[in-house]
């Protein structure tokens, strides 16, 4: 089993910044990619930012150029760094981690808050 543990959501004002970070561990034989996706209230739950192994990145639009994923391989984490935040982004963040070989497993995380005040 998998474990993803996250952390850094918190109250920012808009223009701010926050730096989330999931750890991954436990039986962990290939991580294929790590990425955050989040979802706010009325909304259905999107992409936020992708990595993978390769280190390839993909992003939502409107995220492009103020939000950068990261990943450190060694230690099995990804970090989202969110610069000039703004009020729509606030949402439960979460991180998800897709493990595995011929076969493909997914893990979540708890979800972190991002609450960007007006």
């Amino acid at each position: 089993q998998v474990h993803v543990v996250e952390s850094g959501g918190g109250l920012v004002q808009a223009g701010g910044s926050l730096r989330l970070s999931c750890a991954a561990s436990g039986s962990i034989f290939s991580i294929n990619a790590m990425g955050w996706y989040r979802q706010a209230p009325g909304k259905q739950r999107e992409l936020v930012a992708v990595v993978t192994t390769r280190g390839s990145t993909n992003y939502a639009d409107s995220v492009k150029g103020r939000f950068t994923i990261s990943r450190d391989n060694a230690k099995n984490t990804v970090y989202l760094q969110m610069n000039s935040l703004k009020p729509e982004d606030t949402a439960v963040y979460l991180c998800n981690i897709k493990v595995g070989t011929a076969l493909e497993l997914t893990y979540w995380g708890q979800g972190t808050q991002v609450t960007v005040s007006s």
